[in-house]
């Protein structure tokens, strides 16, 4: 057999937003860039539409899955958390998609990287809780961004993470921890079940985690590694390693 190419085809979920009176799907070109240009890979964006899809028929046409940061919060009753405060941002059509998605695509063995909203999804298709306002919560530091501040300054450095010894994170980078950026008002209260801590904030609070016994490349990060990854070691050490499993996979599934 001749395989044409080796460029994987990620797929990238999208928010469901409000333009005017109509609804877009829309993914920020942040991501679409960082898939382009640190992973080596073409990505496509997944809509998210209202009665859901056939989650292993899309995920048969790619070869890996991203889930993306946005200013949405996951519904808290995916979690059995107290209600939101009126005007908390919402999107409970990327939250049917993500968490019918997560489960199918760690199932059949499909690398997926997911950051900041994402990695709440994930904790939350495990089974875990969320902090609603992490900013709130005694003994944590904040860790959201001022809006006000330049874009450089939101994405720029924040706070250190450690990384467990022998994690995920520490075997793919090589070094014992980083400084990552921080714009997030959620975070993990309790850890969803299967999944192993490999990152942890100097406040406590977790910062990354991968799956036990995953069948394929499976990592959630708090932070924003898209930002400018070209630029940063770890951030490339990320999404080399993501673009590397999803070429693997897709070999694989041209063989069979």
């Amino acid at each position: 057999m001749t395989i044409k190419g080796n460029r994987p085809l990620i797929g990238v979920i999208s928010d469901r937003r409000m333009q005017g009176k109509h609804p877009f799907h829309m993914v920020g070109e942040k991501y679409l860039a960082a898939i382009t240009d640190a992973a080596d890979a073409y990505p496509v964006g997944l809509p998210c539409l209202a009665d859901g899809f056939d989650v292993l028929d899309i995920l048969d046409r790619l070869d890996g899955l991203f889930l993306t940061g946005s200013p949405s919060n996951v519904e808290p009753h995916h979690y059995l958390g107290d209600p939101s405060e009126p005007g908390t941002w919402h999107d409970p059509h990327r939250d049917l998609a993500a968490l019918e998605l997560i489960p199918a695509a760690i199932r059949v063995g499909m690398p997926l990287l997911a950051v900041c909203r994402g990695f709440q999804e994930m904790n939350v298709a495990f089974g875990g809780t969320l902090h609603q306002k992490v900013h709130e919560v005694p003994g944590y530091r904040v860790h959201k961004e001022n809006p006000e501040d330049p874009l450089d300054v939101q994405y720029g450095p924040s706070h250190d993470v450690g990384f467990t010894e022998g994690g995920m994170l520490h075997r793919m980078t090589g070094v014992t921890g980083t400084t990552v950026n921080s714009l997030h008002s959620q975070g993990v209260n309790t850890l969803g079940s299967e999944l192993e801590v490999v990152a942890v904030a100097e406040d406590g609070l977790i910062e990354a985690f991968s799956v036990i016994d995953a069948p394929g490349f499976t990592l959630g990060v708090q932070w924003h590694p898209e930002w400018k990854p070209l630029e940063n070691e770890v951030s490339m050490a990320i999404f080399r390693s993501f673009g590397d499993a999803c070429r693997a996979y897709r070999l694989r599934e041209l063989r069979q």
